[in-house]
């Protein structure tokens, strides 16, 4: 089977509308990703089928969720070479979203993809989780937070608990195996104005891989001495 259908077939697999000038933008960030990559280290998949499955169907299962909707607010937490943020962007309209990462470089590159894809209301920001989530431009004020990054879950409640609105949702991505970090996640969860709302597991299509959105619903305002200063969460994690 090539490519193209795979990521095609897979998007419809996971009720998402395949629409041709989506998947060709699709293509053309993995071209402008791989290029980059080239100079910065923004990805260790660079074959195009395991891109597609383990990239933008990846990405692609937040929005299975049901839990974006248009008109939404949204911040991708430690975007690094942009998962899952831009392949949304790319998938739904009416969405906005902030690319936050600590890398000034990612963030050059994160410029020049969303230039030439030409992707509206998408905003890049150089810093750290613990210095957006104590800014008043950034606190409580997002529908959705998405998170890929490799922290454990304790630690990314801390970098993206604060930033989401009383109402709101973090959608924390996870590999398959999450019962114990989970258990040890509960007390910062409750501590940052959280609670588990559900987990939702996928299996990615074209492959065995399957992984786990924990769906963390903001139900009180975070006590104003989280986040703490940068490294103190992974330093000292909640518990």
């Amino acid at each position: 089977m090539e490519n193209r259908k795979i990521l095609i077939d897979g998007l419809l697999e996971l009720g998402i509308d395949p629409a041709k000038e989506k998947v060709d933008k699709l293509i053309a960030f993995k071209e402008i990703m791989l290029k980059w990559n080239e100079k910065v280290n923004l990805t260790a998949i660079t074959e195009e089928k395991e891109i597609f499955i383990k990239h933008f169907l990846d990405s692609a299962t937040c929005l299975s969720t049901g839990y974006i909707k248009e008109g939404m607010r949204i911040i991708d937490v430690g975007t690094g070479a942009g998962f899952p943020g831009i392949p949304i962007m790319i998938l739904k309209n009416g969405l906005k979203m902030t690319l936050l990462d600590s890398l000034n470089k990612r963030i050059k590159y994160l410029n020049e993809a969303v230039g030439k894809l030409g992707l509206g209301d998408i905003t890049t920001v150089h810093g750290r989780a613990e210095e957006a989530g104590s800014s008043a431009a950034h606190r409580e004020c997002y529908h959705i937070v998405l998170s890929r990054a490799v922290a454990s879950m304790n630690v990314l409640c801390e970098y993206c608990l604060p930033l989401a609105e009383v109402g709101g949702y973090f959608l924390c991505q996870k590999g398959p195996d999450i019962e114990e970090e989970m258990r040890n996640a509960l007390t910062a969860i409750k501590t940052l104005g959280g609670t588990v709302k559900e987990v939702k597991e996928y299996k990615l299509p074209f492959s065995d891989i399957r992984h786990n959105i924990i769906i963390i619903e903001k139900v009180s305002a975070t006590p104003t001495k989280y986040p703490r200063k940068p490294g103190k969460p992974a330093a000292n994690p909640i518990k």
